[in-house]
């Protein structure tokens, strides 16, 4: 038995290193807010306007997320389901045939429904903001967090064109030795927008926050009940903890 513990551990260890150190790209901090019903709402928004077209949530149905996200069901109908092959009770599925978006992308875009819980939301969030132009790749742009993606900026109307610039850093990059005179390092890893789109940064920035708060509230929906039924739990275990103490002293009153 500890012989096979001890393998165990030894197949355990080189694993671990390996989830470790094999993360090397820095992502930005996005911490979800599920109970920002206006932020959950312009995500679903953006969802079904610019990335719906390649991606489903197979796993999320349009009523579902209308009645968590307090969504009148015309309004739904009306503004966020383009497809006549839908209706509000379906799933959110996009209506690209798989082989075709493999001719087209090289492989199927995959279902989004688990990515904010599979990648996290900040993996998301620099990811949608990553994208650089780049004449070399097939769809005209790359990304920081994701080299040699095979998607389109489908964001870039926001956005505008992005372009990869050199700029001084104290920062060690590695690789390069740093300047002798100044001891400052050249990165390449700076994103200026050089064609501006439709939003400011900032506003842009706001819009990819409530696109990914969206996303890791269709990973896991019944996280909005669970907060709401949160307090109430509390309570009831305080309430009954007191009870089963009162109970206690008096079934044991004789006996002491």
């Amino acid at each position: 038995m500890r012989k096979q513990l001890f393998a165990l551990l030894f197949t355990l260890v080189p694993m671990t290193g390996f989830a470790a150190g094999g993360e090397s790209v820095h992502l930005d901090e996005m911490t979800p807010d599920l109970s920002d019903k206006a932020s959950l709402q312009n995500g679903m928004k953006l969802f079904t306007n610019y990335c719906m077209g390649c991606h489903s949530l197979d796993y999320q149905r349009f009523a579902r997320a209308a009645e968590d996200l307090g969504m009148p069901q015309d309004l739904v109908e009306e503004n966020l389901i383009f497809s006549s092959d839908l209706a509000f009770n379906d799933q959110m599925r996009n209506a690209m045939a798989e082989g075709d978006a493999e001719g087209w992308f090289g492989a199927a875009p995959p279902d989004l429904t688990l990515e904010a819980r599979l990648r996290g939301p900040d993996w998301i969030y620099t990811y949608l903001r990553g994208f650089y132009k780049d004449p070399e790749r097939p769809w005209g742009v790359n990304n920081t967090v994701f080299p040699l993606v095979g998607m389109p900026n489908v964001l870039e109307p926001l956005q505008g064109v992005q372009e990869m610039v050199c700029a001084e850093t104290d920062k060690p990059v590695p690789g390069h030795e740093p300047d002798p005179l100044t001891g400052k390092y050249q990165s390449c890893e700076v994103l200026q927008v050089t064609e501006p789109g439709k939003m400011e940064v900032d506003e842009f920035d706001a819009a990819v926050y409530d696109l990914t708060n969206f996303l890791a509230y269709v990973g896991e929906p019944s996280k909005l009940q669970a907060r709401a039924l949160g307090p109430g739990v509390l309570i009831f275990i305080v309430i009954f903890g007191i009870l089963a103490y009162l109970l206690k002293r008096e079934y044991w009153r004789d006996i002491h």
